[in-house]
């Protein structure tokens, strides 16, 4: 007799973990919707048809119906093979991550009393942090008696932004404590 606990179900009509993304598609017979607008394996529209023929005309052609857009009115199914269409997906989404480049902030530690070398070492990867398209945390920490300094601090720091040609000031020189924070990006 023909066991049906043992026997595993054909994958194929089954959305398993193959799916990266974590999104949920509704395959085939899951489809619950009675009417749907159907799309051929080309990409063409076939259609407005019922789910049963749907189902027909993907299974004559050996593939899945999966149900894409499942709050249009009426719901968009495709006539696809499952896996190709989640190969497709994951594809499009590291194409969508990869275009999209993540801002940074870098941080820039500056000293009240540094050299006028070192200052324009400083300035040099300032401008090519903002080159790249980061923002940039200036910070100048004042150490010892320096904190009664602080005018002095805000005035280097303004000298320093000053000396960056093309950048907006995303947030003005302020002390926080014991130190000075500004915050620069690239004029658009």
């Amino acid at each position: 007799m023909f066991n049906l606990i043992n026997r595993r179900p054909n994958r194929r009509f089954f959305n398993n973990s193959s799916n990266r993304s974590g999104k949920y598609y509704h395959l085939n017979f899951r489809i619950q919707a009675e009417e749907l607008r159907v799309i051929d394996s080309k990409g063409e529209l076939v259609g407005v048809m019922s789910k049963q023929e749907a189902l027909d005309r993907a299974q004559a052609d050996g593939l899945d119906l999966v149900l894409i857009a499942q709050n249009a009115k009426p719901p968009v199914a495709k006539i696809t093979d499952f896996k190709k269409f989640l190969y497709q997906e994951e594809k499009k989404l590291k194409e969508a991550k990869k275009g999209a480049k993540k801002s940074d902030v870098k941080d820039i530690q500056l000293s009240l009393f540094m050299s006028e070398h070192d200052k324009e070492r400083f300035i040099n990867k300032t401008k090519e942090f903002l080159k790249d398209g980061h923002q940039v945390r200036l910070n100048l920490t004042l150490r010892g008696r320096e904190i009664i300094k602080k005018s002095m601090a805000i005035e280097f720091m303004n000298d320093y932004i000053g000396k960056l040609e093309d950048v907006n000031i995303s947030k003005e020189p302020r002390v926080e404590g014991r130190v000075v924070r500004s915050v620069v990006s690239r004029k658009k």
